[in-house]
């Protein structure tokens, strides 16, 4: 079975500034941010990779019914975090970024293990809404 992570969605405050903390500090391009900004796309999303999207969900679409599936008791469940692996120039790139932005890193590791073998470094920091994200290289 050839199986690919297709998306992730993570509960937000304020979708506009989520999404400009994913767009402008991340560095991630936005996916249908045009037709979100004009009223016809409930949410945006930011793109990891070729084959996989963040979708950014408004907290008040939890009503009992998740909005975005329909279904019924299925969204809200908090995760401990997610991890973003990019090359070590990019992680050294968003470093500053997130000094430059007042997000503080709130964590590092080292010779941490994942999808992709021994990562030699690795940064926890908060999204807007307190997602906590891993940044990691492994070159």
């Amino acid at each position: 079975m050839d199986v690919r992570l297709d998306h992730l969605v993570c509960w937000v405050a304020d979708q506009r500034r989520s999404l400009h903390f994913y767009e402008q500090v991340l560095g991630l391009p936005g996916v249908r941010t045009e037709e979100f900004r004009d009223g016809k796309a409930a949410f945006p999303s930011v793109r990891i990779s070729a084959g996989t999207i963040l979708d950014l969900i408004a907290y008040d679409a939890l009503k009992g019914v998740d909005e975005h599936t329909g279904v019924k008791g299925s969204s809200g469940h908090p995760i401990n975090h997610f991890c973003l692996s990019v090359a070590k120039e990019d992680f050294d790139a968003l470093q500053v970024r997130l000094k430059e932005h007042g997000v503080e890193i709130s964590g590092t590791a080292t010779n941490i293990f994942g999808a992709q073998g021994i990562a030699p470094e690795a940064i926890y920091f908060p999204d807007p809404d307190g997602n906590v994200l891993e940044v990691r290289h492994y070159d």
